[in-house]
Order: C-alpha cells, then sequence, then structure tokens
C-alpha cells in the first residue's frame, strides 16, 4: 500500500489518475486493487499487488507522474 501526502487534487483528479495507473500496471506486473482519498488532509491510499515495492512505484511514475510518499508491503488480516 502506498501513501501520497500534501495532495492538492480533488477526487475526481484521483479518480483519473488511478484510471491510468489500470492502464499502465500490466507493464510492471502490477494490478492496483483499490484506493482511498482524504480530501480534507490531502492524502491518498493506494493498494496494489505486485513482484516489488519499485513495480508500483514505476507504475505511478509512468502513469501520470505522482509518486508515492511512502510504500509499505502489508499482508491481508483474517
Amino acid at each position: 500500500m502506498d501513501v501520497h501526502r500534501n495532495v492538492d487534487a480533488s477526487v475526481e483528479d484521483v479518480v483519473e489518475a488511478h484510471k491510468k495507473d489500470v492502464e499502465t500496471q500490466e507493464k510492471h506486473g502490477v494490478k492496483y486493487l483499490n484506493y482511498w482519498v482524504d480530501e480534507d488532509e490531502g492524502a491518498v491510499f493506494c493498494l496494489f499487488e505486485g513482484p516489488s515495492k519499485e513495480a508500483g512505484e514505476k507504475v505511478h511514475r509512468e502513469a501520470h507522474g505522482l509518486t508515492a510518499d511512502e510504500i509499505f508491503e502489508v499482508e491481508q488480516g483474517e
């Protein structure tokens, strides 16, 4: 899961960026699963599966240039 902080974008802007991620993801072996937006805090969280943190970052960089501030490797709880 990655975190984008101090994002100056509307929910609509984030929706468009996510669409671009989905268009680009296969090239890097990544699948973007979901995202969350907190407009008040200027934060966006993106959940993806992929071979590495770097692969997810490459998708963002290539799709729209909005790279994450942090990326966490997380596991689904039971």
